[in-house]
């Protein structure tokens, strides 16, 4: 029999066109195991209500775009025997590039045909889903920044961003308990890293695992301005962890208390949250698709 596959198309998500996907399914898809619908998304929420409603009436549901779409799609598959595809079409692809999915359309659909499936643990900040990435601090003042300006998606356009807020941007001060231990932190930016990057392989914590069953807590101090590149530098070639300015807590529980409300993030998609924020993994909770050179 074959699997039955419902790819999901967010045709705004990273400034990319997507007018041309069905076609490549259609070339690159083996029939011989595969049958498939697809639908593209019209709005928020719309890829989360789609692939909610395909539990149970498909094996796979395949998200075509950025992170933000993985995670509104892997949200409604998380707990349930349906596995998630991913091709890549967003402006970091975090999650995807971990997962060693290829960043060309033509190979992840090839990567779906070979059909290597793990499953990973996520995270949930409040309550909501994250599955990649999910913060507070500078990273997520600039995912702030960018839903709410008209600056355009992508690397270049969010260091542009990042070198311009940088030097306004004041630190802040957190009380962060990682399963009942206490630390009194000032902080540039706190990530809560269930895969080691960002996105364009730019990695905060080198070490980490979607399946240890833990999250990494990344604390990214104070540091002065001109040893900046550096800083990026380091995440480009997996070293953060040994700059001075780093400090990374690995743990299953995280409970974070802030003097303000302010941006948050999960998987780059901001919200505004308030002072006090709860932070859990969830062991073994999605079904994925990786690329095959993917190591556990």
């Amino acid at each position: 029999m074959k699997r039955k596959a419902l790819f999901i198309i967010n045709p705004v998500s990273g400034g990319k066109k997507k007018d041309g996907v069905p076609e490549l399914v259609e070339k690159y898809l083996d029939p011989t195991i595969f049958e498939y619908d697809i639908e593209f998304t019209t709005g928020i929420f719309h890829a989360h209500d789609l692939a909610k409603a395909a539990v149970g009436e498909y094996e796979i549901v395949v998200a075509v775009g950025g992170d933000g779409t993985v995670n509104e799609i892997a949200s409604a598959l998380a707990g349930t025997d349906t596995v998630l595809g991913v091709i890549p079409f967003g402006s970091g692809n975090g999650l995807a590039r971990f997962l060693t999915i290829p960043m060309d359309a033509e190979g992840a659909i090839k990567t779906m045909n070979a059909g290597r499936t793990i499953t990973i643990d996520a995270g949930k900040m409040n309550g909501q889903w994250f599955f990649n990435m999910a913060g507070m601090g500078f990273d997520a003042h600039i995912s702030h920044v960018f839903a709410n300006g008209s600056t355009k998606r992508g690397f270049v356009s969010y260091f542009k961003s990042s070198i311009q807020e940088i030097s306004t941007y004041k630190s802040k001060n957190y009380h962060i308990e990682v399963d009942g231990v206490a630390y009194d932190r000032e902080a540039f930016m706190l990530s809560m890293a269930n895969s080691s990057q960002y996105g364009n392989n730019a990695h905060v914590s080198p070490t980490a695992s979607v399946q240890d069953g833990l999250l990494d807590v990344c604390i990214i101090k104070p540091f002065p301005l001109w040893r900046f590149p550096e800083m990026g530098l380091r995440m480009f070639t997996k070293t953060a962890d040994s700059s001075k300015y780093v400090e990374i807590i690995k743990g299953k529980h995280i409970v974070i208390a802030r003097q303000q409300e302010g941006p948050i993030h999960l998987d780059g998609e901001p919200q505004v949250a308030g002072t006090d924020i709860d932070i859990e993994v969830v062991p073994n909770a999605l079904h994925v698709i990786v690329g095959g050179t993917y190591k556990k």
